[in-house]
């Protein structure tokens, strides 16, 4: 997978799993998204440790479980326009972040997600994956904020 990054314009990682393992291989992602969870249970301690990064900005948003808020979607917006690395801890789930981030990114980037027990996905942004993702997120059940 990882010579597939072959300078993308951004890489994003969604899920602690994934971000251990790009820095465990040497590959700062632009963004990553984490929750302090895998697979709906607390991380070890060392997966934890090794989603942080000296270079990474990290922020808090709020997202519960199976919703993207407007604060999540804020948040990838700044992140994409940031020149640091952005650690993005989510509090609650970060799992749907993966679709606003295709949306958000620009063409050529890479958004890598856990698949959990089978390992992880890579999906390169283009103009067609942009629409196909909008098509789906229209279809998902808007909910109003409180």
């Amino acid at each position: 997978m990882l010579n597939a990054l072959d300078k993308p314009a951004k890489i994003i990682a969604v899920g602690d799993i994934v971000t251990y393992n790009l820095l465990s291989a040497g590959v700062i992602p632009d963004i990553s998204f984490v929750d302090g969870r895998t697979k709906r249970n607390p991380a070890s301690d060392t997966i934890m440790r090794g989603t942080k990064h000296p270079g990474f900005k990290t922020v808090t948003v709020n997202n519960p479980a199976g919703i993207i808020t407007s604060e999540l979607l804020e948040e990838i917006s700044r992140s994409m326009d940031s020149d640091k690395p952005v650690r993005v801890f989510v509090k609650g789930e970060e799992d749907l972040a993966a679709l606003p981030a295709i949306i958000m990114a620009p063409v050529s980037s890479v958004i890598i997600y856990g698949l959990p027990d089978e390992g992880a996905v890579l999906v390169r942004v283009t103009e067609e994956k942009k629409k196909e993702i909008q098509s789906l997120l229209d279809k998902m059940k808007c909910m109003e904020e409180k």
